[in-house]
């Protein structure tokens, strides 16, 4: 007796006519990744009244060994020439309490450059970039190397330093934050 495979049918038009077909655009693009939830990092660099930062969901490990990051910049950002001028930048990896935080390094509200380090304690590791004094995890970067394609940066940085703090983490999903405990 030989087993017979499970066969299952759907009704093609039950299945698709929740899904919408996008263009292949930015927009399109930008529709499907909300999809994908993103860890919510912000992105430090500069020193004194010359620093900037952003709020970023594309930070993420290249390697573990050697100790290397990734972030992808806009190269129209006020961040990525900062970040390409001091050769450094910060991993703020961001909790639930810094949601309002993240909204500020997102230009939400219209703070620029150094006014969006309002509202919180910062300080520094071994590269310089200013660091997130209650961050999840702080990750200090050193410029490896930057490749500029397209309309970002891929920056890649050696790990020169890292903080881990208390709490969870956030999330950003379709277009919200959500909080993972921790």
């Amino acid at each position: 007796m030989s087993a017979q495979p499970s066969v299952r049918t759907f009704d093609d038009e039950r299945i698709t006519s929740h899904l919408a077909n996008r263009p292949v655009d930015a927009d399109g693009l930008k529709a499907a990744l909300r999809a994908l939830g993103g860890g919510v990092s912000i992105i430090t660099a500069g020193e004194g009244e010359v620093r900037t930062g952003a709020t970023v969901t594309s930070a993420t490990a290249l390697s573990v060994e050697p100790p290397r990051m990734l972030v992808s910049l806009n190269r129209s950002s006020s961040t990525w020439p900062i970040v390409e001028r001091f050769g450094h930048f910060c991993v703020n990896v961001v909790g639930p309490s810094h949601e309002a935080l993240a909204n500020q390094f997102a230009g939400r509200g219209g703070l620029k450059g150094v006014d969006r380090y309002r509202g919180a304690t910062w300080t520094r590791l071994v590269s310089g970039a200013p660091v997130l004094e209650d961050a999840a995890a702080a990750i200090d970067c050193e410029v490896e190397e930057a490749i500029e394609r397209h309309s970002h940066a891929i920056v890649l940085g050696r790990v020169v330093g890292i903080r881990i703090g208390n709490g969870g983490s956030l999330v950003y999903r379709d277009g919200r934050y959500l909080a993972l405990g921790g």
